[in-house]
């Protein structure tokens, strides 16, 4: 069985984009997923801090034009994304969450609520209340959901996630590897990781 890695952020549009057909992707390949929650602005500050820049001076025309990009490939997909109030989000305990939830064998669908509750319900994933709904509505339990969020072992795997991406040329969220180092970066690289999985099973 073929294996794909993937690097996400649930503060990330594009990653919301890809992660809603990763899972059809990795089956129609006969795939399996292998997931990496990361802390984007990690990386960011390590590796790409030109998205900084990017953000304080915007070029008008590519702003516009990128908003609109986002909404075609969520209506194309078949869901609705709202630009959150709050942007960009501290999305540490998130993750950190996504680290709980992957152990407790429910990454899947805590990280599909999280980017839900964030991407179309304009909920502040920073909140401790918003994440402890979120565990709840995925079958976590609360009280441990979050002493696990706050204990060394969590707050050391995803630094271990972040610093591996980054080690392994990553630069952004979502990042995706075929088979051990051919690696993908974006959503609208999804045909090709695709093809590479395909080959991969060969």
């Amino acid at each position: 069985m073929a294996k794909l890695e993937f690097f996400f952020d649930c503060s990330s549009p594009w990653t919301y984009l890809a992660f809603s057909q990763i899972e059809d992707v990795a089956a129609r390949a006969g795939a399996e997923v292998i997931w990496k929650p990361i802390l984007v602005g990690g990386i960011f500050n390590a590796v790409n801090q030109s998205v900084y820049e990017q953000r304080s001076n915007p070029v008008p025309a590519k702003a516009t034009y990128h908003i609109k990009d986002l909404m075609d490939w969520a209506a194309f997909y078949g869901f609705t994304i709202k630009w959150p109030s709050v942007f960009p989000v501290r999305a540490v305990d998130a993750m950190r969450g996504a680290v709980v939830a992957l152990g407790e064998g429910k990454l899947p669908a805590y990280a599909r609520r999280c980017f839900e509750a964030y991407w179309g319900e304009d909920q502040d994933i920073s909140q401790q209340a918003v994440l402890e709904a979120i565990a709840t509505a995925v079958g976590l339990d609360t009280a441990g959901f979050w002493a696990q969020v706050k204990s060394d072992a969590v707050k050391a795997r995803l630094k271990e996630n972040t610093d591996e991406l980054i080690e392994r040329g990553g630069f952004g969220s979502p990042t995706m590897f075929v088979e051990g180092d051919d690696m993908y970066f974006g959503n609208d690289r999804l045909a090709l990781v695709e093809a590479a999985l395909t080959g991969a099973r060969a």
